[in-house]
């Protein structure tokens, strides 16, 4: 007879999370376990079946109200035996009297509403080579790691529902990422990070107070994987942004629905021109 277990992940089993990414095709950038981990180390977990691990999901708690859902994966061969379900359940018990988010792919929906989940927008991705529109010589790009960490966390925390400092001072400082700061006139109007993946090179977050900001942040960044493609996953409610997006030659490759439990967060939606993770959020 068959046992199955649900236990919280060890380091390793995140190595394995990016892996069964990569298998859906959801292309994660090569070191983002490393970051993930130090969101909530007790916020992954894993269904094991006899031993194997043939299921997972993440349920990471920001701060003392907001939690966010990703990686929930059944591998194909187990599928439709409730294995994944259980994870789910261990998942939001572990989220429980909390507002959850998660980016769930659209023509599963239902099921989420089912689970008392409701779409804000949709998160859509587009990849493709950027063109070189110019844009406006008066912003300065920085090492965004020259920028006081206190006040980039606060620069975040306008665009996220929670403190996720820990997560934050990760994500922009491993090695194989660029991660720029956008200032005009002395003060900080934007920032983004562009990481590796085994397909296109994936930008996350991109925050600017304008199109232009956001313009000079997506060319800097292309500019380090000249001809390569990237990917950056757009909130089709930022209408200015899909524009961008569409001005630079990208076209849309995958989307997800944005969902919450309890009231969308109160966030400068207009600012948030790509979001950080599907993942993660």
């Amino acid at each position: 007879m068959s046992s199955y277990s649900i236990s919280t992940a060890s380091v390793k089993d995140i190595e394995r999370l990016g892996e069964w990414a990569d298998d859906e095709g959801w292309n994660p950038g090569r070191s983002d376990g490393q970051t993930f981990f130090s969101a909530d180390p007790r916020g992954f977990f894993f269904g094991r079946l006899d031993g194997e691990a043939v299921a997972s999901i993440s349920a990471i708690r920001y701060g003392a109200d907001f939690g966010f859902i990703g990686f929930y994966i059944t591998r194909p061969w187990v599928r439709g035996q409730g294995y994944g379900i259980q994870v789910w359940r261990a998942g939001m018990e572990h989220l429980a009297g909390r507002n959850i988010g998660l980016d769930g792919v659209v023509e599963q929906q239902d099921n989420y509403q089912k689970s008392g989940f409701r779409r804000a927008w949709n998160n859509i991705r587009y990849e493709g080579v950027p063109s070189g529109a110019e844009a406006p010589g008066d912003i300065r790009l920085i090492d965004i790691r020259t920028v006081p960490f206190g006040q980039l966390a606060a620069y975040d925390r306008r665009f996220f529902p929670a403190p996720r400092d820990a997560f934050l001072a990760s994500w922009v400082n491993l090695p194989d990422r660029t991660a720029l700061a956008a200032v005009r006139d002395g003060r900080l109007h934007g920032f983004a990070v562009m990481r590796a993946a085994s397909g296109a090179s994936r930008i996350g977050p991109l925050y600017a107070t304008s199109p232009d900001v956001a313009l000079a942040l997506m060319n800097a960044l292309s500019a380090t994987v000249p001809g390569s493609p990237v990917a950056i996953d757009v909130p089709d409610i930022n209408k200015p942004s899909v524009r961008l997006m569409e001005e630079l030659g990208l076209r849309p490759a995958f989307e997800a629905a944005r969902m919450y439990t309890g009231p969308v967060p109160d966030v400068d939606l207009p600012g948030m021109f790509a979001v950080t993770s599907i993942e993660l959020g």
